[in-house]
């Protein structure tokens, strides 16, 4: 289970955000919230510019005009707050396949500093238990991904920003993540996802389509 957020709360506010990518432009005038509760899915076909709104959201990319706002305040009058209340992951695994998913996991969430207990627990509930000690070269592309996806249940930050994380998860996987997700809308964190994965049935669930060409 993931823990319960407590008092921190979750303001995340755009207004009229321009980005352009190789002299095209990906949208304009975008304005969009996410409070605690929301679960924001990102849609629309290829080069529309899902994963680059995400990592302007992360404050992973500074190429934009317009307005991005952490509770009110620009966001990055005071990144790294705003960066310990947020855990983005890419759509990339981005795992060390030297690496066991105990170190794995332990070099992700060093920020967060978790001790050795909830590394295993979040393992254990990640469907990795056995594997704790195994290099991940020798686990199946799934499994990689839940390493990755552990993070989530080690970390305690509000808002979760997510590209693709149900790449290479089985069924099983896909609706153990589901129930992640709906816990932590449910508990008064948020998630901004793009998927191509048909998300329904949870509570705070909104769309934003975004134009572009596939």
């Amino acid at each position: 289970m993931t823990p319960s957020q407590g008092a921190l709360q979750v303001n995340l506010q755009a207004v009229a955000l321009h980005c352009e990518r190789d002299d095209r432009e990906l949208f304009s005038e975008l304005s969009l919230s996410v409070s605690s509760g929301d679960l924001l899915q990102l849609a629309g076909p290829n080069g529309a510019g899902k994963t680059t709104l995400l990592r302007l959201l992360a404050g992973l990319n500074r190429d934009y005009f317009g307005d991005l706002l952490w509770h009110g305040q620009p966001l990055y009058d005071n990144y790294p707050d705003y960066a310990r209340q947020r855990l983005y992951l890419g759509h990339l695994s981005a795992v060390k396949k030297a690496l066991t998913p105990l170190e794995n996991l332990r070099w992700l969430t060093a920020q967060d500093a978790p001790d050795t207990e909830r590394l295993y627990q979040a393992l254990e509930q990640a469907g990795l238990l056995g594997y704790e000690d195994t290099p991940c070269q020798h686990l199946s592309a799934g499994q990689q991904r839940r390493v990755a996806l552990a993070r989530l249940l080690a970390s305690h930050c509000p808002l979760w920003i997510l590209d693709e994380p149900f790449t290479a998860l089985d069924k099983a996987g896909v609706s153990w993540l589901e129930g992640l997700m709906q816990q932590k809308v449910a508990e008064g964190g948020a998630v901004v996802i793009t998927s191509h994965h048909a998300l329904e049935g949870i509570p705070g669930l909104k769309q934003l389509e975004l134009g572009g060409t596939s």
